[in-house]
């Protein structure tokens, strides 16, 4: 159950995204932090591989991110605190047949960013090319 606290903080997370409704932006990224990882798994990457996918969008280090996870941090939050790398401007292709650079609603943008480089990831890309370096 959430705390008074944690819904305080992510009524304001998402304040700072006008006409958010999506569930996904209320969801823990705890809750799909798993999915990822096993993903990647299935094609012989690593959870660490995930991670450096996450800390190069997010800018979060481990620690961060593991505190987040542990938090049960929503997506709304986790993509307020993040300081989105500048390369994700060179993010583009699709999620799901939606294009990743035409999705309006910035923080479902976000959320699609860190999809579709997770799914590069598990289809054996580089990393160098999957961090867009």
């Amino acid at each position: 159950m959430l705390s008074r606290r944690r819904i305080t903080a992510t009524r304001a997370a998402l304040a700072a995204y006008p006409g958010a409704v999506h569930r996904i932006f209320t969801t823990a990224v705890a809750d799909v932090y798993p999915h990822y990882v096993a993903k990647a798994e299935r094609k012989g990457r690593t959870q660490a591989e995930v991670d450096e996918v996450i800390a190069w969008l997010t800018g979060f280090d481990g620690p961060t991110l593991r505190r987040h996870l542990e938090e049960r941090t929503t997506f709304a939050d986790f993509f307020a605190a993040a300081d989105l790398n500048p390369g994700t401007a060179l993010i583009t292709g699709s999620v799901c047949g939606v294009k990743v650079q035409e999705v309006e609603d910035p923080l479902m943008r976000r959320i699609r960013y860190l999809d579709k480089l997770v799914d590069e990831l598990a289809r054996g890309r580089p990393m160098a090319k999957v961090l867009r370096g």
